[in-house]
């Protein structure tokens, strides 16, 4: 076997890395500079303020408002965002969400940036990726990969209130600590996740950006906070009996597998053992096409519920309240 160690002798070789090397470093441009690292500060006993680590952010808006994890700036006010013309901005933050992990946070500046966002529900395993970011405290860092997993789920927690995150993005572009909160680009330079968790030896997640993450940044920014319906059932998928799944026309539905006492769903009548089939209309599969349906407007608004009780189908009435971080 031959080694082409000079790109004459394998030309279409040296197209090719040339071309890929083409698009990180276009996207790297673009991305640098819509990128900024933090430091975090939480307040102690006193009234000091003890550094607590950081993480990076992604530009929203020329006027100051930056993009990163939750829990990068969890239980912080504030902190210093830098950039990389060399400006240090103190930052104060907007708002967070720790059952999505994202927050917004704000600098005073009129000129930044700001990133394009993307649609992660677009993306292809295979589709290579960039990620912008601060690792270990580097600012401008920049590492590349592929998608090599999507339709993964990420549990997230506030309390006792937990979240699935669905459609996370798995990929190999190398992820460290300070990259929470980062870009993960696709070839275009745009911002199709937020870097929030190494996954394992050469594994990262984003949390993807689609259209459920632009409401919840619309919430943040309006009301600094995200309000979800809450029917109070947990379950999970389950197969339908054969002849309603002929009657629907689909395989599953949701099996309840536990209602919270006094909660909307128990008031309704719905019982562990039930299948949830329908919501105001709307069939739900899984618990991700419930959990789509729980958004602010569904608050103190009846639902009406479609249910496999006991072997009969019947239809009740909730009234989702608002979900309470306890």
């Amino acid at each position: 076997m031959v080694l082409a160690l000079d790109p004459r002798d394998d030309p279409a070789g040296a197209a090719a890395l040339d071309a890929y090397s083409l698009v990180v470093t276009t996207v790297a441009e673009r991305m640098l500079r819509s990128v900024a690292g933090l430091r975090v500060g939480r307040r102690v006993p006193g009234g000091g303020i003890r550094p607590a680590g950081g993480g990076s952010a992604v530009v929203l808006t020329p006027d100051g408002h930056l993009l990163t994890s939750a829990h990068v700036v969890e239980g912080a006010r504030g902190g210093v965002a830098a950039f990389l013309d060399g400006r240090e901005l103190e930052f104060t933050v907007v708002g967070s969400d720790r059952l999505s992990d994202l927050a917004v946070v704000r600098v005073t500046a009129h000129d930044l940036v700001p990133a394009t966002l993307g649609d992660a529900d677009r993306l292809r395993v295979g589709q290579l990726v960039v990620a912008v970011g601060t690792p270990l405290g580097y600012g401008g860092s920049v590492t590349a990969g592929v998608v090599s997993a999507l339709g993964r789920s990420m549990v997230t927690r506030s309390g006792t209130v937990s979240r699935v995150v669905e459609n996370v993005i798995q990929t190999d572009a190398a992820l460290n600590p300070g990259n929470s909160g980062g870009a993960l680009a696709d070839s275009g330079g745009r911002v199709v996740g937020v870097n929030t968790a190494v996954a394992g030896v050469g594994l990262g997640l984003a949390v993807p950006v689609n259209d459920t993450t632009q409401r919840i940044l619309g919430q943040l920014l309006a009301e600094g906070r995200v309000r979800r319906a809450y029917l109070g059932v947990a379950g999970a998928t389950r197969p339908l009996p054969p002849r309603t799944a002929r009657e629907l026309g689909r395989a599953t539905a949701i099996g309840v597998a536990e209602v919270v006492d006094g909660s909307p769903a128990a008031r309704a009548g719905l019982r562990p053992g039930d299948l949830l089939l329908e919501v105001d209309g709307t069939p739900v599969r899984d618990a991700g096409d419930l959990q789509r349906l729980m958004v602010a407007g569904a608050i103190g608004r009846p639902l009406e519920l479609r249910v496999l009780q006991g072997g009969r189908m019947v239809e009740v009435s909730a009234v989702p309240g608002e979900l309470r971080e306890r």
